[in-house]
């Protein structure tokens, strides 16, 4: 095995855990408290699928199908989801309502005010660029292997 592929998937899953914890423990707004991360990460996935399933949710975040309809009960008690029925009775697909398109949006614009900070402290511009160009890639690599 390549040895940067490694460090590369080694410091990509770092990032990943260490920015979340940082970003959760930094970004001060009242959405942040109101709501779990995991919470906001759905809200962000099912805005995202426009109408998706519980458990293509719980696939998406690596999670027991149980922690999702946790999650999912909490967010349609608070009005940021509704239940979509289907021809096939049996399959339920979830979607915003309006209130979580806006919660969905509000949370996208703190952390992105939050990253674009710290991105402008440490990281120049054609560094950016860079990073763009490789996760652009990385990304339709995906897409094309159908995950």
């Amino acid at each position: 095995m390549d040895a940067r592929i490694k460090e590369a998937v080694d410091l990509f899953t770092e990032v990943m855990v260490y920015g979340t914890e940082r970003v959760i423990k930094s970004v001060d707004d009242p959405l942040w408290k109101e709501y779990s991360p995991e919470q906001i990460q759905l809200l962000k996935l099912i805005g995202r699928e426009q109408r998706i399933t519980s458990g293509r949710l719980a696939v998406m975040q690596g999670v027991h199908k149980s922690a999702v309809s946790s999650r999912i009960k909490k967010l349609l008690e608070k009005d940021l989801i509704r239940v979509v029925e289907t021809a096939n009775r049996r399959e339920k697909l979830l979607e915003l309502t309006d209130k979580g398109i806006h919660i969905q949006k509000q949370s996208d614009k703190v952390l992105t005010e939050y990253v674009e900070k710290l991105f402008g402290q440490y990281i120049a511009d054609e560094e950016i660029e860079q990073f763009l160009t490789i996760f652009r890639k990385l990304k339709d690599i995906i897409k094309t292997d159908g995950v």
